[in-house]
């Protein structure tokens, strides 16, 4: 069993940057940070990065170039750096983990989950 928290959300200008932070506490040893998700009101929950456990990187076209994902494993800590914000990346931010070594872009695949954190980006 993990808990999994989130911070770094907040009010952006279009075209700025922000960082999130993903904390993992309790049994880290049997799961991994793998993932960053966002879901806008009304929306369905859509992935943004993953994050393989040996290195490799995906990233949502419309984000990619943008956004980077890295983690801390010695902080059991995942990040999701966001430049050149746009108002289309206003969202709940969360991060998820999961026991396999393969990340996937299926939310329903994750069996942690953090409880979000707003980010809003203004025009």
């Amino acid at each position: 069993q993990i808990q999994l928290v989130e911070s770094g959300g907040g009010k952006v200008q279009t075209g700025g940057s922000l960082r999130l932070t993903c904390v993992a506490s309790g049994d880290t040893h049997i799961s991994y940070l793998m993932a960053w998700f966002r879901q806008a009101p009304g929306e369905q929950r859509e992935w943004v990065a993953l994050l393989n456990t040996d290195g490799r990187t995906t990233y949502r076209d419309s984000v990619k170039g943008r956004f980077t994902i890295s983690k801390d494993n010695a902080k059991h800590t995942l990040y999701l750096e966001m430049n050149s914000v746009r108002p289309e990346d206003t969202a709940v931010y969360f991060c998820a983990a999961d026991y396999s070594a393969i990340a996937t872009k299926d939310p329903r695949k994750y069996n942690y989950w953090g409880q979000g954190t707003q980010v809003t980006v203004s025009s």
